[in-house]
């Protein structure tokens, strides 16, 4: 029996529902929320109940398969940069460089490079005490100076790989990993700016005061600046290098096929990694060990969810979603506007970044024809379109609202007004970045 498309939209409003409701309702994980969204599907298409779960085994396993390496080593180099003090010197570097004046653009910037391979809300809890030392030796509002530096983190964690977000959207569209790391970083520049321009206009008269439990920003056992640097960048050099050489290596030299290897995304952060541990002197057995099990078992709660997202959007192809769209409704003429708004929706629904970009990439992938992204380069549009998506809007369903208010010591009002607005004008700002490029790509 066909379903027609009435019954596929329904099925599809109310799997999202479900989601949306069990995680802010119910605080049932997102995993769980998208096992039952994929079994009301496909139920609902009447497959039968093997075929539903061996669909989304299927799911499940290949997009795993793309990006499970990538997310356990940038977590864990997220993580070693974080305990090896490596953060806060690049953060003292640019506040000295800046200077005290331009101090909240200082912390946007060092929440940018540092959101390249670290989560917001962990890369916000390590830069708290430094952003609150500034504040007060400064003068300058702590919600201007928290906001500053939590918009710089989100503007490059929504947009760009090892991010879970931007990492399983690409692997779900598919979309070259060094192009979107590249083009995605310079797409993420203007919502950094616009960020720290409304923190600076709309936090400078707020009440709020400091926590008094300020730990000074400079570390005397913290490694060079160079040494904190390179497992940053390096990997970024490497992947770039090979985005560039991805059309072929037939006819160069032999260093440039080891090169090309190199710039593989999981090889890249492996060596991430280890001149993140070349950033500390003295590694005991008990520290090491430790950490690298955080980061397992981090990784791992952020790869079920993905994981599931893969299976999710698994089952909305078995639907042949794309299908009844392309044939039924002129999608043509919605482009980037479509994935952007449905990842908004999603996103000020139900709080996460992450879900909302990986669900939304799960329904767009089979609607790319139909929307005129099925190239390359509408397929980079649609990620990049996604990634502005999941930036709006923030407010008390995210839990990196919490992270920010909580360790900043913002009161409500003050986090709606300063951080949720800014989100809003930065996801709007990428999308126009976005359209632009449409236009020029």
């Amino acid at each position: 029996m066909t379903n027609s498309l009435t019954y596929i939209l329904a099925l599809l409003v109310v799997s999202i529902a479900l989601i949306v409701i069990l995680s802010t309702r119910y605080k049932v994980p997102a995993f769980f929320s998208l096992f039952l969204a994929c079994l009301v599907v496909g139920l609902g298409i009447r497959l039968p109940l093997t075929d539903v779960i061996g669909t989304v085994k299927d799911g499940f396993g290949n997009i795993l398969k793309n990006i499970g390496l990538i997310i356990v080593f940038g977590t864990t180099l997220g993580l070693l940069l974080e305990y090896t003090g490596s953060t806060s010197v690049m953060a003292s570097f640019l506040l000295k460089k800046l200077g005290k004046k331009y101090a909240p653009l200082a912390m946007s910037i060092t929440g940018f490079i540092v959101g390249l391979p670290i989560f917001c809300d962990s890369g916000y809890i390590v830069l708290s005490g430094l952003n609150r030392s500034m504040a007060k030796r400064t003068g300058i509002s702590i919600a201007t100076m928290s906001v500053s530096l939590a918009t710089g983190l989100l503007a490059i964690h929504c947009m760009v790989p090892p991010h879970p977000g931007a990492s399983a959207a690409a692997a779900t569209i598919g979309v070259d990993f060094g192009k979107l790391i590249l083009i995605g970083t310079i797409v993420a520049i203007p919502a950094m700016i616009v960020g720290n321009l409304w923190a600076n206009y709309a936090g400078r008269k707020s009440p709020d005061k400091i926590i008094e439990d300020d730990i000074e920003a400079e570390s005397n056992g913290g490694p060079s600046l160079i040494k904190a640097c390179l497992p940053v960048f390096v990997p970024i050099i490497l992947i770039a290098i090979k985005s560039f050489l991805n059309k072929g290596i037939a006819g160069y030299p032999g260093w440039v096929s080891v090169l090309f290897s190199l710039g593989d995304p999981v090889i890249a952060l492996l060596i991430g990694v280890l001149l993140a541990l070349n950033c500390k002197r003295g590694w005991s057995k008990s520290e090491l060990s430790k950490i690298l099990q955080d980061s397992v078992e981090k990784a791992g709660g952020i790869l079920v969810i993905i994981g599931m997202g893969g299976a999710f959007g698994a089952i909305l192809t078995a639907a042949k979603i794309g299908d009844h769209f392309s044939q039924s409704v002129a999608l043509g003429s919605m482009g980037i506007f479509f994935p952007f708004l449905l990842t908004s929706v999603l996103k000020t629904a139900q709080g996460s970044s992450t879900v909302a970009i990986i669900t939304a990439s799960s329904l767009v992938l089979p609607l790319l024809p139909a929307l005129g992204l099925g190239t390359e380069t509408g397929k980079l549009l649609c990620v990049l379109a996604m990634g502005a998506g999941s930036m709006m809007i923030s407010h008390a369903n995210d839990a990196y609202f919490w992270v920010i208010a909580k360790f900043s010591g913002l009161e409500m009002k003050t986090m709606l007004k300063v951080y949720s607005v800014a989100t809003i004008f930065m996801g709007i700002t990428t999308l126009m970045m976005v359209y632009i490029l449409s236009k020029i790509l």
